[in-house]
């Protein structure tokens, strides 16, 4: 039962990287911009986070460092693609090459260096002292109840019980007709484009300051990736996009304690996991199910330019 608690309480702190990162892509994806910059913006995010701490000993200006950094990464990436209406494909990959590889040029003077000061686990008087539940459930750090409660269920409200959720996704399916409707497509993708990359830099300080309380070149691992992936098989919605991540978190928890008891499977089968996963479930429920394909479909306008005068 120890081993089962533990693993359970990996497995949150392993999905909250991805589930950060992927409820930003949403707001992102959700307005018609597709982001392929996370995997860069989470690097970014990591040693800005470490490096900060470092400085003031403080994981909170830590974490608000870093979602600054991804803010005004993410105008950037905003004023190239909504603004300029460049390509949003190859400018999403271009910020993952220069996020990655500004990370690992200013990292270099923090790599393994541990983190002097990390957001520790928060007990909750009367049920982190629960048999089993009480680990497994009640004694993580305060992002994680925020990641995984407060923000999902926050987004969800605001995307389909409200009207602003419904101008937002009328932006993603159709922005011709929401700019005729006086809804201003431009400051809409623009802006939620900037506070999706913001989140996903968030999610790196989360790593190097909540899960592995280090940096080193490497240390995001694909996770990125993971984060776009997990938006598409989560048909574009947060609350499904957090239950794909803490999935996602437990297999990798799996392969941690497979190495941890030495079970008969090599270390890289186990390491494969997550990405094996990732492949799985993207392909299998496509080809398999029809009603998932409704239900993943993009929407419409997604990495689709707007261009007003032309509506």
């Amino acid at each position: 039962m120890d081993v089962l608690a533990g693993l359970i309480q990996t497995a949150f702190l392993a999905g909250g990287v991805l589930a950060l990162a992927a409820l930003g892509e949403v707001l992102a994806e959700r307005v018609g911009v597709v982001n392929l910059g996370v995997e860069g913006l989470i690097a970014l995010g990591a040693v800005t986070g470490i490096a900060t701490v470092l400085a003031t000993l403080s994981p909170v200006l830590g974490l608000l460092a870093a979602l600054l950094v991804g803010f005004l990464f993410g105008m950037v990436f905003a004023l190239a693609t909504v603004v300029v209406r460049a390509n949003q494909v190859l400018c999403g990959l271009a910020l993952t090459l220069i996020g990655t590889g500004l990370a690992a040029t200013v990292g270099k003077a923090y790599s393994g260096m541990p983190a002097p000061a990390t957001f520790g686990p928060v007990s909750i008087p009367g049920l982190s002292d629960l048999p089993f539940v009480g680990r497994a459930l009640f004694s993580h750090n305060v992002l994680v109840y925020v990641i995984y409660i407060v923000l999902p269920l926050f987004l969800h409200w605001l995307m389909f019980r409200t009207r602003h959720g419904l101008n937002m996704r009328a932006v993603g399916e159709n922005p011709a007709a929401a700019d005729a409707a006086g809804i201003p497509v431009m400051a809409f993708r623009f802006w939620y484009t900037a506070i999706g990359s913001a989140m996903a830099a968030g999610a790196g300080a989360y790593l190097t300051l909540a899960f592995v309380p280090s940096w080193s070149e490497g240390v995001v691992a694909g996770r990125g990736w993971i984060a776009v992936a997990l938006v598409i098989f989560a048909g574009f919605r947060p609350l499904s996009a957090v239950a794909a991540a803490l999935m996602f978190g437990f297999v990798t928890a799996l392969g941690f304690v497979g190495q941890a008891r030495n079970w008969p499977v090599a270390a890289s089968i186990l390491s494969m996991l997550p990405y094996l996963g990732t492949i799985a479930l993207i392909i299998v429920p496509v080809l398999a199910f029809q009603r998932m394909r409704r239900i993943m479909a993009a929407p419409a306008g997604l990495s689709l330019p707007f261009f007003r005068d032309l509506r």
